[in-house]
């Protein structure tokens, strides 16, 4: 169902497979939905009422015991979303990473671009559960002040909160608040996955430099570090809380 030229106007599942699932947790049983797929699915429902979704994907011909390891703990996922996902397929074309608009999503009054839904994506883009907890904390930069072409480190503290251990994948997104050309309300510039057990905590390190930091500049047609100010998140998804400034000066 996911190919060239096989575009779908819905993204609900397939058939009957919808009937079929409230039928299942209708039973009362402990439930887990698999899906295996290459596109995101409308599964607002199964969002509500199912204790936990597995997203598979199209995982090859060991999928099987890579899900059967998952899904019976002997191995604790880590995987993130590299999408966001939708509610509906009305919310299409859905991304993080888009730019500022005449009404920012940060604003207190914002409510919904919809009457009828929220416009926030079901699952974030990078977002991802695992078997145990994270926290991240202690964001802070080497500089806060650059010239065009320095670079400025990041680091953030993650903790492993939970009883087990378990993977922890840190990311960290910028804003550039002003430029030539009107800039994404964040994009992801690093990532790391690191192994913690029960209780361990360790420092996250992430480069901010010109290859970071410059974008392609319809105005000068080039590669361009640009002065301005800088807004920089840490944490486990593209809704990260933990925030930073710094400014880039010619």
């Amino acid at each position: 169902m996911s190919s060239e030229a096989a575009s779908r106007a819905g993204l609900e599942l397939p058939g009957i497979q919808e009937q079929m699932l409230e039928l299942v947790a209708q039973a009362g049983k402990p439930l887990v939905l698999i899906l295996e797929n290459g596109r995101p699915l409308d599964i607002h429902w199964a969002a509500e009422h199912v204790p936990a979704i597995l997203e598979a994907w199209y995982p090859g011909t060991e999928g099987g015991n890579a899900v059967a390891d998952v899904v019976f703990g002997d191995v604790n996922p880590g995987g993130k979303l590299p999408v966001s996902w939708p509610r509906t397929a009305g919310q299409e074309p859905l991304y993080y990473n888009h730019n500022l608009t005449h009404e920012p999503e940060d604003r207190p009054t914002f409510t919904s671009r919809y009457w009828d839904i929220s416009s926030k994506p079901l699952y974030p883009f990078g977002y991802g559960l695992t078997y145990t907890t994270f926290t991240f904390g202690n964001l802070r930069l080497s500089k806060t002040s650059l010239k065009a072409g320095e670079a400025t480190e990041v680091q953030v503290d993650v903790t492993n909160t939970g009883s087990v251990p378990g993977d922890a994948v840190g990311q960290v997104y910028i804003h550039q608040r002003s430029g030539s050309a009107s800039r994404p309300v964040r994009q992801l510039k690093g990532f790391k996955r690191v192994t913690l057990k029960a209780g361990e905590t360790q420092t996250l390190l992430f480069a901010l430099g010109k290859d970071e930091l410059s974008y392609w500049s319809p105005a000068s047609r080039a590669w361009t570090v640009e002065p301005a100010n800088f807004d920089v998140w840490a944490g486990e998804d593209s809704t990260a809380a933990l925030h930073a400034e710094f400014n880039v000066t010619q």
